[in-house]
């Protein structure tokens, strides 16, 4: 059996549809729906059984097995919201959570997967995995370093006998994000408001940058589902690595690209938010050091190609993106 864990998101839906891709169909699906929208997300896949996140939490805490053998674990389960200030709600579901399935995970040499932010980087210009690099911005990204942190401890001690690796995703975008709201791509949001209208809108300058000319290291989610397929197919590769593309590309070409999409449309420039002044990233660029080291040496998609693949893939189906 493989467990992933926040099966119903983003990510961990686009996990199991390519697990079920590949023929994988025994898979454990941990979530939260009291959002019932995201079953959608799963509603084409193939999964053995489900449980809510707290009855998983309960089952692992209790040292219960929850299968006769588990191959791997994604866990991709967290809360996203970086504009979550509860501090409290925020530890115990990205932290505690995660620190009672690592050592669930370490007692049965079970491969563990798991999904961290570069979020961790705050306002910074350095990418590396590197602990000088590390300044977070708010509670979410601090959640996300706390366990980053707690996983080091851990391989920098006696080393573990199976596999715990983490993979910091930078801006990820692509099919199963509509249920995201604020949180989704901006990809989503620039496609939403040209259904609705003939303008996307960015904002205006900072942090030293023009008009809609900040830049982040979008990674098509394909890509990201690629790489934690990849890590699964090597369980001697174990550490923390950052997963974007190693270009970062402004959000004037993330407009035009879906823009050139519907063939219509211009870019509305707008007020940049003041509760996002000291929390935004204005750069975000991946070190691939680690990750080319481990051995993954497939490209990423562009900007281009990726947002022609979501929209050309959402207007096929019945996601309403």
């Amino acid at each position: 059996m493989i467990i992933v864990t926040g099966a119903a998101g983003f990510i961990g839906s686009n996990i199991v549809r390519q697990l079920n891709r590949s023929g994988i169909t025994d898979i454990l699906a941990v979530d939260d729906l009291q959002d019932g929208h995201k079953i959608f997300n799963l509603a084409d896949c193939d999964i053995a059984d489900y449980l809510h996140k707290d009855d998983f939490l309960a089952s692992i805490r209790s040292n219960r097995d929850l299968a006769a053998s588990v191959e791997c674990v994604f866990h991709q389960g967290a809360c996203s919201t970086t504009t979550e200030w509860d501090g409290r709600y925020m530890m115990h579901t990205n932290f505690e959570f995660s620190k009672h399935l690592l050592h669930y995970c370490l007692q049965r040499r079970i491969p563990l997967i798991y999904a961290s932010s570069a979020s961790v980087y705050g306002a910074g210009q350095c990418f590396g995995v590197d602990r000088a690099n590390e300044r977070p911005i708010n509670v979410y990204a601090f959640s996300k370093l706390m366990f980053d942190q707690y996983v080091r401890r851990i391989l920098a001690g006696s080393k573990p006998d199976s596999q715990v690796a983490g993979l910091r995703y930078f801006n990820v975008y692509g099919p199963g994000e509509q249920h995201k709201g604020s949180m989704a791509s901006v990809a989503w949001h620039f496609h939403r408001q040209l259904l609705e209208g003939d303008e996307v809108r960015l904002f205006e300058g900072s942090g030293g940058y023009a008009d809609g000319e900040q830049r982040r290291d979008f990674v098509y989610v394909d890509d990201v589902v690629s790489v934690n397929r990849w890590f699964m197919e090597h369980p001697e590769c174990s550490g923390i690595y950052n997963l974007g593309t190693g270009k970062s590309q402004t959000f004037n070409e993330m407009a035009r690209a879906v823009i050139a999409w519907h063939g219509r449309g211009r870019i509305c420039y707008i007020p940049f938010p003041e509760q996002l002044k000291n929390s935004y990233q204005s750069f975000t660029e991946a070190d691939l050091t680690g990750l080319r080291e481990a051995g993954f040496s497939a490209d990423f998609m562009t900007v281009d190609k990726g947002v022609k693949h979501y929209l050309d893939t959402v207007s096929d189906s019945r996601e309403t993106c």
